[in-house]
């Protein structure tokens, strides 16, 4: 059974719109794994993430499929294969995840001071 939100997108506001499809946890995560365009088999993606659920992981993947963001291709093999691919819709979100992550290196010490040095 496929998770349903219990609060509908408001389709008039754009920023919920856009934060609909990356506000989980990993998703941002995921595309910026992706961002060179190399397909990626689960278990690397899970080695590039290792704080995340190998689970978790797989449900986020599956929903970016279903959104666009992502392809899937399963390869004819014993045992099967998989790959994920970041998709042209994807990429159109890389802008957004760069000026994250430069937001969050010019703001480092304000994550120093709320969780420590390590």
């Amino acid at each position: 059974m496929a998770y349903v939100k219990k609060i509908p997108v408001d389709l008039d506001c754009p920023l919920r719109l856009t934060m609909s499809l990356i506000e989980s946890k990993w998703k941002s995560c995921i595309l910026d794994e992706l961002r060179s365009g190399e397909p990626m088999r689960p278990s690397e993606m899970h080695k590039c993430l290792p704080e995340a659920a190998p689970r978790v992981l797989d449900i986020q993947l599956k929903e970016m499929v279903g959104d666009g963001l992502v392809e899937k291709t399963i390869y004819p093999e014993l045992p099967p294969r998989s790959e994920y691919r970041i998709t042209e819709l994807g990429k159109s979100l890389l802008p957004i995840i760069d000026l994250m992550l430069q937001w969050g290196s010019e703001h480092y010490s304000i994550f120093e001071k709320k969780y420590g040095s390590g």
